[in-house]
């Protein structure tokens, strides 16, 4: 009996040895599969659950520390998303704005050789309609501090065109018949030129913050503009000390020049550029338009061109009015 107890206590310590050793097996042979695996498994070291930020930790640093080797990291400048926007932004409002004032000396020109409109109507059309859609352009370039500097541009193209046609070196009959007085390449580089010049002035120095600029362009392209048209068809009575000047052209550049710089301030008021006390507003706008008719009708034959005299007086006394917002 206690032989079989032996012979039976033996074959099951044998049995569990036979399980321990294939346990043994299969565990070793795991192990050397998810060894093998493992590279392929392992979290990196610097996972995040954001893709985002690891890319921009991979791709912004590089040789950073690890395991206790420190190198300097390089940082690559990539431009700010916001300033590539406002880049495109400003760069096409730029396109659009040169391109619509093209299309409007070019409709004139049209107008004018088919002889719809008169060349002395179709200049002053031109003077007033694209310094005041200019204008009316600004809101649509970013927010960026170079955006007034790309709406400069926009005059500068049209000043360097002035000089090139103006001296003669480039010939276009139609640009010069829809601004001079009497078809001379010259003259282009006068009035016309003295215009874009305080576009560019008021664009660069003032912008659309400040209600300065705002009335000056107002008075030099709405208010003298409209002076010159109704003082040719309606000025009988002469103003006593320039027989060349109007009492209806003055009357009519007042009145058309304060309308349209309170309609360009109220516009701009709305896009939250400014805001204004309208009642102490429009004082100060009849002030500047009252300054600017009178300067206007004094008499500069052969002296200073009313596109140099007008928007100068405009500024100063806005900027006396309203103090200077740059």
């Amino acid at each position: 009996m206690e032989l079989v107890q032996q012979v039976t206590s033996h074959n099951s310590q044998e049995t569990r040895l036979i399980h321990m050793a294939v346990a043994t097996t299969i565990a070793t042979a795991a192990n050397r599969k998810l060894s093998i695996l493992r590279p392929h498994l392992r979290t990196p070291r610097y996972a995040t659950s954001n893709p985002i930020t690891h890319f921009r930790h991979h791709h912004l640093t590089h040789n950073v520390c690890v395991d206790d080797v420190h190198v300097k990291p390089h940082l690559l400048l990539l431009p700010p998303r916001a300033f590539t926007v406002d880049l495109i932004q400003d760069a096409g409002a730029s396109l659009l704005v040169v391109s619509g004032a093209y299309a409007l000396v070019s409709g004139f020109d049209n107008l004018t050789r088919r002889q719809i409109v008169e060349q002395n109507l179709s200049r002053k059309l031109v003077h007033i309609l694209s310094g005041l859609l200019y204008m009316g352009c600004w809101p649509i370039f970013s927010t960026s501090t170079e955006a007034r500097y790309f709406a400069a541009l926009v005059p500068l193209l049209n000043c360097v065109r002035l000089l090139v046609h103006g001296l003669s070196l480039v010939t276009n009959e139609d640009l010069i018949n829809s601004v001079t007085r009497e078809g001379k390449p010259e003259e282009l580089l006068r009035g016309p030129l003295y215009y874009v010049l305080m576009l560019i002035l008021c664009s660069i120095l003032f912008w659309r913050e400040s209600p300065v600029g705002v009335v000056s362009l107002s008075m030099m392209c709405g208010g003298d503009g409209i002076a010159d048209i109704m003082g040719r068809r309606f000025g009988i009575h002469k103003i006593p000390y320039n027989k060349h000047k109007s009492w209806v052209g003055s009357i009519s550049m007042f009145i058309v020049g304060f309308l349209i710089s309170i309609g360009m301030l109220y516009y701009f008021s709305k896009f939250g550029y400014f805001e204004l006390d309208w009642a102490w507003t429009i004082e100060r706008v009849a002030l500047v338009a009252m300054m600017a008719t009178v300067v206007e009708s004094l008499p500069t034959k052969g002296g200073l061109d009313d596109n140099v005299s007008v928007p100068l007086v405009s500024m100063v006394t806005a900027y006396l009015s309203f103090g200077f917002q740059p």
